[in-house]
């Protein structure tokens, strides 16, 4: 019997790679000299040697594995799959979309090492397997899956019979995470190479079977195969920005470690600017001001022990606060107010040289005046909206469908970076860059945690942590502090955990 998957990879293991982008590698490493027979054997052995881990040995096992194949070459996988189980001592029913003769290329050469029977497609038997392969199609299919194959797929999914899909479940978008159709509802996932965006995106990340089932298999592509080209999405690890993460050196100081500003609140949200505040000084800002309004100075500051509270009492007294050259980057939104004062207040802040994050009402303020972000002259600017604030800044560009584009797209209208919170956060970069977020509980959908994350990604900004790196990394701690906190969390709780998950 095979051991496990190599999970371990000689290339970055947070890059997602498209559709296209996972064919060119294939057409590079075959142009290069590997036979596409090669990788097929590799990507069917793997899928047979996952299947192993979770199902045992045969005798533990204990019922047929049916494999479905479909025309391609993910057909050709299952061909393979269905092999090196029967050898291993499983027994094996495989079902075949096409006949054996029917198939081309190196499906058709996997498909004659088979010397078992081919069984045609049907919806019988799946209750009583101890396992389904799923292998119909992979990541090329770019239409529903319909007729007779849909209802396979349902009956599949109907039997609550374990299934472990070759490179992706049939019927998912391998580039939206969007099911096309009827789409198979995987226990498990083992893919090839690279993970597709629609590994990571909700809800394909869910018919993929979930965080700890989607893994990853080296099928012998060397990691130059690449040739030096970058990929522009990629997984929210710490792999990604992690050489960029602030360490403080043994003589640092307060304003060597950076100044953050935030724009202090009205009622009744006063505690959106505190969280914010404190969220900065967890993830190791120096030192944080807040700057409050006359009529809640007094309040703010009995209320903070930790940061600094400035009064002002106009948009030339907050000026004052930020021409402070110590200042490294402002925070506004949380609290902050909906109306003309804060638009104004964001092109005067954002027409001087200080990293700049905008939130809840600023985004708010901004609702129909979004070409007023491109013109801010902040070295760098991060826009945080949840999808409702999303919709109605940018009433032109739908996420409904392709929630990693429209998040770029976002991105490229305003020469931000854009965070759009969400079971799935993506965050996007004017130059084409986006990450999506896997570690985020739903729970973290509580009043407020949105202005700790914003304050997060400000603080590490504050440190000289670029803005595309600094909100990804916000957002994965963000994720993992409410995995700490657990289950009935406040937005006060992750002040307490976030010094446990910094990386």
């Amino acid at each position: 019997m095979g051991g496990a998957v190599a999970v371990t990879m000689n290339r970055p293991s947070h890059v997602l790679l498209d559709t296209a982008s996972s064919r060119e590698l294939d057409k590079r490493a075959i142009a290069g000299g590997i036979a596409g027979t090669a990788l097929m054997e590799a990507a069917g052995k793997s899928v047979a040697d996952m299947l192993t881990d979770y199902i045992g040995t045969p005798l533990e096992a204990g019922g047929t594995i049916i494999v479905l194949c479909g025309p391609g070459n993910n057909g050709g996988d299952g061909f393979v799959a269905a092999r090196y189980l029967e050898e291993w001592g499983y027994p094996v029913s495989l079902r075949c979309s096409h006949l054996p003769s029917e198939l081309k290329g190196d499906a058709k050469k996997a498909a004659g090492k088979w010397r078992g029977e081919v069984e045609p497609l049907s919806t019988t038997g799946f209750k009583n397997a101890s396992a389904i392969v799923d292998c119909l199609f992979g990541t090329g299919l770019a239409r529903p899956i319909e007729g007779e194959m849909a209802n396979v797929v349902e009956a599949m999914n109907a039997s609550e019979t374990f299934v472990l899909s070759a490179d992706l479940p049939s019927g998912l978008c391998a580039n939206t995470g969007r099911p096309l159709g009827a789409c198979v509802e995987a226990g498990a996932t083992v893919t090839f190479n690279f993970k597709k965006p629609g590994h990571t995106i909700v809800p394909g990340r869910y018919f993929c079977g979930g965080n700890g089932n989607i893994h990853v298999a080296d099928i012998g592509i060397p990691a130059d195969t690449l040739n030096g080209e970058m990929p522009t999405d990629y997984e929210n690890v710490p792999s990604l920005w992690g050489q960029s993460f602030p360490f403080s050196g043994p003589q640092t100081h307060k304003y060597g470690r950076g100044h953050m500003l935030v724009l202090g609140g009205k009622e009744p949200t006063l505690g959106a600017s505190r969280l914010a505040s404190l969220a900065g000084l967890r993830v190791g800002a120096g030192l944080v001001t807040l700057a409050a309004p006359t009529e809640t100075y007094a309040v703010q500051a009995s209320a903070l022990m930790d940061v600094m509270v400035r009064r002002f009492d106009s948009a030339f007294g907050f000026m004052g606060i930020v021409n402070d050259p110590r200042i490294r980057s402002v925070l506004v939104g949380p609290g902050a107010g909906r109306g003309e004062k804060t638009v104004d207040l964001v092109k005067q802040v954002g027409a001087k040289n200080k990293s700049l994050v905008l939130d809840a009402d600023a985004l708010a303020s901004l609702v129909g005046r979004v070409d007023l972000i491109k013109e801010l002259k902040s070295p760098e600017v991060v826009l945080t909206p949840h999808e409702g604030e999303f919709a109605k800044l940018f009433p032109n560009i739908s996420f409904t469908e392709d929630r990693l584009e429209a998040v770029k797209n976002a991105a490229k209208e305003t020469n931000a970076v854009v965070v759009l919170k969400g079971v799935s956060t993506i965050v996007a970069a004017p130059d084409g860059r986006a990450s999506v977020a896997t570690n985020a509980p739903s729970w973290l959908s509580v009043g407020g945690t949105g202005d700790v994350l914003s304050g997060m990604i400000c603080g590490l900004m504050t440190q000289g942590m670029p803005a595309f790196e600094a909100a990804s990394a916000g957002v994965w701690v963000h994720g993992e502090a409410g995995m700490s906190a657990g289950r009935g969390l406040l937005a006060s709780d992750l002040l307490q955990v976030i010094p446990k998950v910094l990386p």
